[in-house]
């Protein structure tokens, strides 16, 4: 029975955190909108203002006057863009959060801080090059150890006491 309970934490911390973490994503674009819009006197373009929380680079001038069909209806081609700001991050988290929930339901909580140096040496050049990915890298690594660790936590301790 406790297999079946270890299985399902597991499940439960790897693969429902991705919409925790999305929903946390939203409500902090959402707050950043509204701080934006209070704070209407600057001009700056959205699409090349460095701070605009943007998980796509902006696309050249020229993908942008791409002739359309007429079920787009004058929408740019989506397949012509610049390569997404920390690709590969929801398998990343997925595993994280699985690494996470492992380490707290064997009772190694050290592991967690392996799991935090790995990633973020792993994405070291990038969050120092791009500040709107180091903010998104914060942003989904607290989410998702916070959703893991509560989950193994919850499951220790009410389901495997």
């Amino acid at each position: 029975m406790n297999a079946l309970w270890i299985t399902l934490a597991l499940l439960t911390a790897g693969f429902a955190g991705w919409p925790v973490t999305a929903l946390v994503f939203r409500l902090a674009r959402t707050i950043d909108d509204r701080a934006d819009a209070a704070s209407a006197a600057s001009d700056a373009d959205p699409a090349t203002d460095p701070a605009a929380d943007a998980t796509v680079d902006p696309a050249p001038a020229a993908a942008t006057a791409v002739p359309t069909t007429a079920g787009t209806a004058g929408a740019a081609d989506a397949s012509v863009s610049s390569p997404r700001i920390l690709r590969g991050g929801a398998i990343i988290g997925v595993l994280e959060r699985l690494a996470v929930c492992v380490a707290v339901l064997t009772g190694q909580p050290v592991a967690i801080a392996y799991v935090v140096a790995i990633k973020g040496l792993g994405r070291f050049a990038e969050l120092k090059e791009t500040p709107v990915a180091a903010e998104r890298f914060i942003i989904g690594t607290l989410t998702s150890l916070l959703w893991a660790a509560g989950v193994a936590a919850l499951a220790k301790v009410l389901l495997l006491g």
